[in-house]
């Protein structure tokens, strides 16, 4: 809880704080990386997402949204923020040792730009709310590492078998290099692969876990993107070669709902939702299903034959897709899902790019679909999650 002495301060100084941050992000990680090189070179933070600013905002940001949410409510925590930040920290291996460095460059940061505005006074209230929350993180983080099968952050896996299943996207399957314990994923959830490029670092990417018949191994599908760091070296190799795989994380798997679920996602955002497919086949479900899929052609569908395999299998699911080029699709063009008759108590999951998802949450809730009930899923630094809507939605989500 935020003390009496310093809610005064922080509720003065957020604001200007919220406003500040594109010019305070940069020299935050500009002092970070220049003591700390190994954050970039071991792959705990993405060089690529410094580049264009993202992760710098998504971090210093995620401050700011946890500062004005126990403003607005002294009794409790942004829950779903703090989850999905602490299910990617995991990911990543950050460790308590790590958040003093953070607290050092965040608020050094924030001193520099904002100059005599920020008093002593000023800075030790903004250092309690960054231990609140780092504290409520690191207490989270040592349950999420608890609670492996293993005690590594990496382990190397071998690749055995790949496949491209739509124009650029490969299905990558993995086996462990070894006999460590493998802990088993639920199905929605994400494993981080490190790789070394070609200069000499190592990076890290999310990708979520698709169905394997196996429980030994790892079943990933991976768009490759020609101008990212991560993907082309992933999908360059051969069978044969080995990576590091993390353990299994990610806060947005199925609920025990039995309301009616609405599973939306464009291009490669799809596969979550075959992982949540393929475990309601799995339970024999009776839940009423529908799946959406906006594709940009026939060519770049990944996973669409699988998907189509797995919806068959359910008695009450239903399947409608649409393409941005003429193709097999059942509509060509725009997809609008405000229009779509969604059920005002479904269960809503989405998956894609932030603009799609952006777009399809507003017509939703346009529609009478309680925000609350709309979850989602980001690959990369969470901006959205920073916006009021998303902040307010996230507050009334405990």
């Amino acid at each position: 809880m935020l003390s009496e002495s310093a809610r005064p301060l922080i509720e003065a100084t957020a604001p200007v704080i919220a406003e500040r941050l594109p010019d305070i992000a940069p020299k935050f990680y500009k002092s970070m990386f220049e003591a700390e090189p190994q954050l970039i070179e071991e792959g705990i933070f993405s060089r690529a997402n410094q580049r264009t600013g993202e992760q710098p905002l998504a971090l210093a940001g995620s401050v700011v949204a946890f500062a004005t949410h126990i403003l607005n409510h002294p009794d409790s925590y942004p829950d779903e923020l703090l989850s999905r930040v602490a299910h990617k920290h995991t990911s990543l291996g950050i460790v308590e040792g790590q958040y003093p460095i953070v607290e050092k460059h965040l608020l050094g940061a924030i001193a520099d730009d904002l100059g005599d505005a920020l008093t002593p006074e000023v800075a030790a209230a903004w250092t309690e709310v960054y231990w609140l929350m780092a504290d409520a993180l690191i207490k989270l983080e040592k349950g999420l590492y608890s609670e492996q099968a293993n005690d590594s952050v990496f382990n190397e896996f071998t690749l055995v078998d790949k496949r491209e299943t739509s124009e650029g996207t490969y299905v990558l399957t993995y086996e462990p290099a070894d006999d460590t314990p493998m802990t088993d994923a639920v199905a929605g959830q994400y494993v981080s692969i490190k790789v070394r490029l070609p200069e000499g670092i190592e990076q890290s990417r999310q990708f979520t876990l698709i169905p394997v018949d196996n429980p030994r191994q790892r079943r990933l599908a991976v768009k490759q993107d020609m101008d990212g760091e991560v993907s082309p070296v992933v999908t360059a190799m051969e069978v044969g070669s080995t990576v590091k795989l993390s353990n299994p994380y990610g806060d947005v798997v199925l609920t025990g709902s039995t309301a009616p679920l609405v599973l939306i996602s464009s291009g490669i955002g799809v596969t979550p939702m075959v992982a949540f497919l393929d475990r309601l086949v799995a339970e024999g479900s009776q839940r009423q299903v529908t799946a959406f899929r906006v594709d940009s052609s026939d060519a770049a569908a990944p996973l669409l034959e699988e998907q189509k395999a797995l919806i068959e299998k359910l008695p009450e699911a239903r399947f409608e897709r649409w393409t941005v080029e003429e193709g097999e699709a059942d509509h060509i063009g725009r997809a609008d899902f405000g229009a779509q008759g969604v059920d005002a108590g479904a269960e809503v999951y989405l998956c894609g790019s932030l603009d799609f998802m952006k777009e399809t949450r507003s017509a939703l809730i346009g529609a009478g679909i309680p925000g609350k009930q709309i979850r989602y899923e980001i690959f990369g630094p969470d901006l959205w999650m920073l916006h009021d809507d998303a902040v307010e939605y996230h507050a009334d989500a405990e």
